[in-house]
């Protein structure tokens, strides 16, 4: 049987800031069924410098064009996280936080974190790669905007956690649109470089990430926010809560019903099997000593005679037949 995916609910920035927010993203994805919800962790002042302009879909999204002041207004104190960890923690979900500064990653890990997740944009960011490989902690690599190469690269640098690193295709823009998404790359990076992948999808729809799991993926992470309306660079491209719950239920009916690929029947097949399938029976009655010919025989339901590869043509009964009655092998010497 396969897995069941790892199944991340992505609440990002989509906490614009307020406490009571991000602990409503925590319950909400509680309710959806997701393992575990993710945050984001950083300071604005160490990540992006003051002249920096914003991404095309977070100029889109909230009409800002400076990133040091977009981010600045989503950013959470470390005592902010360590709240949203207890809440987690009480609430029988895994906390997991994007850091983009290493020195943020020991604080997360006190709290409970028990994975690091790598954003796309740190993935060419080989100092950090090494860093956070240290902490021997499993590690899901995000890989949106990268080469194979590249990709290739950023595993060498997390060496020290090799064999505990996922791989997670993904496309940077929010909305990512369908033909941009490539979900077969993830199968290019498994049998390259040898390593389980997954897909953060940050499409519209749950179709895409539902897709990525029949393709290979065993994480599964996606955005999501209490309302699509609210400003803020991600929410447009975010399920909400009852959408998030809805995905979830699917990808878990789906990891069933992608099953362990031997083809062979289900017990309760075996009943259906011997209504449906046809055997040998009597055409019409026939005497004891009498020796079958073509005409006598016909293939009917149930499959409670001879199997249609065991022709009775030309053999002598030991005993007599009515019309329909099965042939059976105990009906000769």
């Amino acid at each position: 049987m396969i897995a069941s995916p790892l199944i991340i609910a992505e609440a990002g920035v989509n906490h614009n800031g307020d406490m009571a927010r991000a602990f409503a993203l925590v319950d909400a994805a509680v309710e959806a069924g997701a393992d575990v919800v993710k945050f984001q962790a950083f300071r604005a002042d160490g990540l992006v410098t003051q002249e920096a302009g914003t991404a095309a879909y977070q100029a889109s999204n909230t009409g800002q064009s400076n990133q040091s002041e977009l981010l600045r207004a989503l950013e959470l104190s470390k005592a902010d996280f360590a709240k949203i960890a207890d809440h987690c923690a009480k609430s029988g979900i895994e906390f997991l936080c994007t850091p983009f500064d290493v020195a943020m990653t020991g604080d997360l890990v006190a709290m409970g974190m028990k994975r690091i997740k790598i954003a796309s944009g740190e993935l060419t960011n080989t100092p950090a790669l090494r860093q956070f490989a240290e902490f021997g902690l499993p590690v899901l690599l995000s890989t949106g905007m990268a080469t194979l190469a590249e990709v290739g690269e950023a595993l060498d640098d997390l060496h020290a956690a090799a064999g505990n690193v996922t791989c997670l295709h993904c496309t940077s823009l929010y909305p990512a649109p369908m033909e941009t998404l490539n979900l077969k790359a993830m199968g290019t990076m498994a049998s390259t470089y040898g390593v389980p992948v997954g897909y953060s999808d940050h499409s519209l729809g749950d179709h895409a990430a539902i897709a990525a799991l029949t393709l290979g993926a065993c994480v599964i992470e996606k955005h999501f926010t209490l309302d699509r309306s609210l400003p803020g660079p991600d929410h447009r491209a975010s399920l909400e809560p009852d959408e998030l719950g809805a995905m979830i239920t699917r990808l878990r009916e789906i990891a069933v019903a992608l099953g362990d690929g031997i083809k062979e029947p289900v017990p309760d097949e075996l009943y259906t099997a011997a209504l449906v399938r046809r055997s040998w029976h009597a055409r019409c009655a026939m005497a004891c000593d009498h020796t079958i010919t073509a005409d006598d025989v016909t293939l009917k339901r149930p499959a409670d005679g001879l199997s249609p590869s065991q022709s009775p043509v030309g053999r002598k009964l030991t005993r007599k037949l009515a019309a329909d009655d099965p042939i059976r092998e105990t009906d000769f010497a």
